[in-house]
């Protein structure tokens, strides 16, 4: 099952134009919550700048489903974390109960809250 996630504010392959930052990831509590939210048909307004959560309200009806069919998330892996002009973005593997393993990437935190959220790479 492939699914399509919101990416706001930068393609995803012009995150990969910058080289890696040696750290350890810091948005995984966030990332977890703003995927268990979606799972349940909500977008986090808590934790998404406005062109994001309107990028998730817009498809939140075709992601609920996949995503709760994936099951909880078992584990979420740092992976790297890419230094753009707009900011950090940082890259997750995560293990869903269902046995499915998805990249994800969140970044670009201001004011607590992030312009890009999603899935693939």
């Amino acid at each position: 099952m492939r699914i399509r996630m919101m990416l706001a504010g930068a393609a995803a392959a012009g995150l990969m134009a910058f080289p890696a930052m040696a750290e350890d990831g810091q948005y995984a509590p966030q990332l977890t919550r703003i995927i268990a939210e979606a799972a349940e048909g909500t977008c986090l307004a808590a934790y998404m700048a406005q062109p994001l959560l309107d990028a998730c309200n817009a498809q939140i009806a075709g992601m609920a489903p996949a995503l709760s069919a994936m099951g909880a998330i078992e584990t979420m892996t740092f992976v790297s974390a890419r230094d753009t002009p707009e900011g950090k973005v940082e890259t997750y593997s995560v293990k869903f109960a269902g046995g499915q393993t998805m990249n994800w990437f969140i970044g670009q935190e201001r004011d607590g809250k992030f312009t890009v959220v999603g899935a693939g790479g």
